[in-house]
C-alpha cells in the first residue's frame, strides 16, 4: 500500500477555505457534495478527499466549486485563480494572434514574456494543447471539452493511478498525462459498448491481484459515466479512501464480492453503501514481449 504524503501549509489551507465555504453556502445555494461531484464529473468521495485535505485543489475542481458557490476561486485560492486568469488571458492572446503564426509559437512567446505567474503544470499543458491545435488555427481551451467527434476521438488518459492490489490512495484527481487517438467504430466493431465517447477514459493499473486478466501497467480503456453497480464485471472503484480495481459481484443484502482474478488474492465482502464506483473497465490493452 502507497502512503499519501501530506499536503504543504498552504495546500491545507486551501483545501480548508474550500471546505468552509461550502459549509457557509450549501444551505443557501441547496448543494450537497453529490452536486458539486457531479458537476465536476467526480464521485462524492473524490470531492471529500478534497475537502478534507488529503488531495490538492487543482484549476478544474476549482473552477466548478466557484460556479456552483457563485464566488470567485480568490475566495479559497489566490494560486488556482491567478492560474486561471494566466490560462485564460493566453488563450485570449493566442486567438487574438496573426494567423500566420504557428498556435505553439505564440504559445512561446506568450510564456516567454507574461508565463512567470503560471506553474509549470499550468505552462506544459497550454504549449501541448497548442501544438496540437497546429495547422488548425486558434485554439480553444476548455477543460471540460469532449473529444471531436469523427472516425477518430481523443482519449484522456487520467493519472489515477487505479490498484489491482491493496488499493492506492487516488492522487489529485482528475490529472490527464496524454492522450490516445482511437476510432469508436473500430472499438464497437470489436465488442465494446457505451453510449458516448467523450465518456471514454484511459487510466494504469497497478499491480498484479487481476493477473492474467489485467497485469501490472496494463492501459485500461473506461466508460465515467457509469458511477453505479450495472452488473457482475470490472470496476474502478473507491472503497476506504483508497481507490481499486477490481471485480465485482452482486451478493446481496448490500453487500457485494470484490473479487482479484489472481487465486493467490482472495475475495472480500465489502458494503454497497461504502463503495464508490467511479467507472467501469472496457478493454485492457495488453502488450506482449516478441
Amino acid at each position: 500500500m502507497t502512503k499519501k504524503r501530506i499536503l504543504p501549509p498552504d495546500r491545507l489551507a486551501e483545501c480548508k477555505a474550500a471546505h468552509e465555504l461550502f459549509l457557509a453556502k450549501k444551505n443557501e445555494m441547496k448543494l450537497s457534495q453529490r452536486k458539486i461531484a457531479d458537476a465536476a464529473g467526480m464521485t462524492p468521495a473524490a470531492v471529500n478527499l478534497y475537502f478534507k485535505g488529503i488531495n490538492p485543489l487543482n484549476a478544474q475542481f476549482a473552477a466548478v466549486l466557484s460556479r456552483m458557490l457563485q464566488e470567485p476561486v480568490e475566495k479559497f485560492s489566490k494560486r488556482l485563480a491567478t492560474e486561471i486568469n494566466g490560462l485564460t488571458s493566453a488563450v485570449d492572446q493566442i486567438n487574438a494572434s496573426s494567423e500566420s503564426t504557428s498556435a505553439a509559437d505564440m504559445v512561446r512567446q506568450m510564456l516567454a514574456k507574461q508565463g512567470k505567474g503560471l506553474s509549470a503544470e499550468a505552462r506544459s499543458r497550454l504549449l501541448a494543447a497548442a501544438e496540437a491545435d497546429d495547422g488548425g488555427g486558434v485554439i480553444d481551451l476548455d477543460y471540460y471539452r469532449p473529444g471531436v467527434a469523427g472516425d477518430e476521438v481523443w482519449i484522456a488518459h487520467y493519472d489515477v493511478r487505479a490498484a489491482m492490489g491493496g488499493g492506492q490512495i487516488p492522487h489529485d484527481y482528475p490529472e490527464m498525462l496524454q492522450d490516445v487517438r482511437v476510432s469508436p467504430q473500430h472499438l464497437r466493431e470489436m465488442g465494446v459498448e457505451f453510449k458516448e465517447h467523450f465518456h471514454l477514459k484511459m487510466v494504469t493499473g497497478w499491480g498484479q491481484s487481476m493477473a492474467p486478466t489485467i497485469k501490472h501497467r496494463d492501459p485500461l480503456l473506461v466508460d465515467i459515466s457509469i458511477r453505479e453497480f450495472v452488473g457482475d464485471g470490472i470496476y474502478m472503484f473507491s472503497w476506504e479512501g483508497h481507490l481499486y480495481i477490481k471485480r465485482l459481484q452482486w451478493i446481496g443484502d448490500d453487500q457485494i464480492n470484490m473479487i482479484s482474478d489472481n487465486s493467490r488474492h482472495p475475495p472480500q465482502t465489502i458494503r454497497a453503501d461504502e463503495t464508490f464506483i467511479q467507472a467501469r473497465v472496457l478493454l485492457v490493452w495488453n502488450a506482449h514481449l516478441v
